[in-house]
C-alpha cells in the first residue's frame, strides 16, 4: 500500500516539475526555478516535456520502465553536467540542491520503477547513500539556519535538527551496507513527508511563488521515491548480498 502511495506521489511530483519547468523556461530570473536546470530555454523546454511525459508514463505499467530509465538518465545528467563542473565543494548548499537532489531522484526512479542490472542497482544505492550522508552532515554545518526553519509551534528546534541529521546519516549507512534498507526507505520518505507538511506547504500557501512550488515538488518526489522502495527493498541484508555475489 505504501509503495503504491509512494509511486503516485513521485509520479505527480515529476509531472509538476515538468509543468513548472515549461512555465518558467523563459526565466523569471537568471537561474530557472528548478535548481538543476540550466538557464538556457532551448534546453529547458525539451527537458520540461520529458519530465512531463515521464511523470505521466510512470502511472502506466507498459510505459513505466522506459519512463523511469529516461527520467533517471535526465536527472543524473542534469546533476552532473550542469553543476559539478562549477561546484567543487561537496558540502556546499549548491551541491546538495543542484547536484545531489536530482541524482537521488534519478536513482529512486531506477530503483522504484524499473528492472535494472545489478551493477546499476548497486551504483544507485551507493549514490543515494552518499547523498543522504551529505544531507545529514549538512544539518550540522548549518545547524542554526535549519533550526530556524522549524515552525514556531514545534518545540525543541535544535533537537529536531540534530535528530534528522543523525537520521540522514543512519539512512545513508543503511543504503550503503544494505542492512535495514526497508526501514531506511520508510524513514527517509517519512522525513520528507513531515517537512512537506510542516515547512514547504505552509510556505507555499503563504507565498505562491515558483521557488516554493519547486520546493514542494522536490520534497514530494523524494518522499514518494523513498516510499516506492519500501515494497521492493527486501534485499536489505541477505537478498542484496546474494545479488552482489
Amino acid at each position: 500500500m505504501l509503495q503504491r502511495i509512494g509511486r503516485i506521489l513521485f509520479s505527480l511530483a515529476i509531472v509538476g516539475i515538468g509543468i513548472e519547468t515549461l512555465l518558467c523556461a523563459s526565466g523569471h530570473k537568471v537561474v530557472p526555478v528548478i535548481p538543476w536546470m540550466p538557464a538556457i530555454p532551448i534546453l529547458v523546454y525539451p527537458a520540461g516535456i520529458i519530465f512531463l511525459l515521464c511523470g505521466a508514463g510512470l502511472f502506466f505499467q507498459n510505459s513505466r520502465a522506459v519512463s523511469a530509465i529516461t527520467l533517471g538518465v535526465l536527472m543524473i545528467l542534469a546533476g552532473f553536467a550542469f553543476d559539478v563542473p562549477r561546484q567543487f565543494d561537496i558540502m556546499s548548499a549548491p551541491w546538495r540542491t543542484n547536484v545531489l537532489e536530482p541524482i537521488v531522484i534519478g536513482c529512486l526512479a531506477w530503483l522504484g520503477f524499473a528492472c535494472i542490472p545489478g551493477w546499476l542497482h548497486r551504483t544507485s544505492r551507493y549514490l543515494i547513500a552518499f547523498a543522504l550522508i551529505v544531507f545529514g552532515v549538512g544539518h550540522f554545518q548549518i545547524l542554526t539556519m535549519i533550526a530556524g526553519m522549524v515552525p514556531g509551534w514545534i518545540p525543541w528546534h535544535w533537537f529536531w535538527t540534530v535528530f534528522f541529521g543523525v537520521a540522514f546519516v543512519a539512512a545513508g549507512l543503511s543504503f550503503a551496507t544494505g542492512f535495514w534498507q526497508t526501514w531506511a526507505a520508510f524513514a527517509s520518505g517519512l522525513m520528507f513527508a513531515v517537512w512537506t507538511l510542516t515547512i514547504h506547504l505552509p510556505a507555499l500557501i503563504a507565498k505562491q511563488v515558483p521557488d516554493n512550488w519547486s520546493d514542494v515538488f522536490i520534497v514530494v518526489a523524494l518522499c514518494g521515491g523513498f516510499w516506492a522502495l519500501v515494497g521492493n527493498a527486501k534485499d536489505s541484508s541477505s537478498e542484496t548480498r546474494l545479488k552482489e555475489n
